[in-house]
C-alpha cells in the first residue's frame, strides 16, 4: 500500500478529535471521506499532509514515516478549507509563485492547470477581485498543479456552480487515471458513491465503515 494510517489518534486538550484510525490506500484510486461537520475529516486530512502530528499512531507514505523519516509527504497537492493566496497577485501570478518553490512545473503546466479548472478568462485578474467560486477553482488548480502522487481535496465543490462542479469531478477522475491517490470529502453521499472507489464514513473521530 502507498499510504498506511496506523492506530492514529489526535487529542486536543482533553478531547479526542481522531480515535484509533487504521486505513490503507493505494495510488490510482479515489477515496471518499464522509461525515457531519466536526466528525474529524479535515483533521485526518491535516494529519496525512503532515500539517498536524498525531498524538498516537503513525502515517507511512511509500515506506516512509511522517514526522520521523520525512516532515511532509514528498509529492502532495492539498485543498483544505478556504484556499489562501496573495490578494494583490493575479490567479496566474499566485500559481507561478507556487510553482517556483520546487521548480517542478513549467509555464505550460501552470496554464494547463488554469485551463482545467476554467479560469483562463480571469487568470490575470487580481485575486482580491475573485468570486468565492473563482477562489475555490484556484485552490483546486494549486492542488493539481505539480501532478502530485497524493491529491487531497476537502469539500472542493464549495461555492461551485453546477457546470464547475461537473468539471471538478472530471478532474478528480483524471487524477486517478494519471495514477494519483485521491482523497476527497463531500457532504453529498450520492456524489461520493458515483465518483469514489471506496468511502470511509466518519463519526466522532472514528471510521464507521
Amino acid at each position: 500500500m502507498f499510504l498506511e494510517i496506523k492506530d492514529i489518534s489526535k487529542k486536543i486538550g482533553e478531547d479526542y478529535v481522531l480515535r484509533e484510525i487504521n486505513l490503507s490506500m493505494d495510488k490510482g484510486r479515489i477515496y471518499g471521506l464522509q461525515g457531519k461537520n466536526g466528525c474529524g475529516k479535515s483533521m485526518l486530512m491535516r494529519v496525512i499532509c503532515g500539517l498536524v502530528l498525531p498524538t498516537e499512531g503513525k502515517v507511512i507514505i511509500d515506506g516512509e514515516e511522517l514526522g520521523k523519516d520525512i516532515s511532509f509527504p514528498r509529492s502532495i497537492g492539498v485543498l483544505i478549507e478556504k484556499p489562501g493566496f496573495l490578494d494583490s497577485y493575479s490567479g496566474y501570478q499566485n500559481l507561478k509563485m507556487l510553482a517556483s518553490i520546487q521548480g517542478r512545473v513549467e509555464e505550460e503546466g501552470i496554464l494547463k492547470a488554469i485551463q482545467r479548472v476554467g479560469l483562463e478568462d480571469v487568470m490575470h485578474k487580481k485575486y482580491r477581485k475573485y468570486s468565492l467560486g473563482m477562489k475555490q477553482k484556484l485552490g483546486i488548480a494549486a492542488a493539481i498543479l505539480e501532478r502530485p502522487d497524493i491529491v487531497i481535496l476537502d469539500e472542493p465543490a464549495n461555492a461551485l456552480d453546477e457546470k464547475s462542479e461537473e468539471k471538478l469531478w472530471k478532474i478528480v477522475r483524471e487524477e486517478k487515471e494519471r495514477g494519483a491517490l485521491v482523497i476527497v470529502s463531500c457532504h453529498t453521499s450520492e456524489i461520493l458513491e458515483t465518483v469514489t472507489d471506496q468511502i470511509f464514513r466518519m463519526d466522532g473521530g472514528k471510521i464507521k465503515g
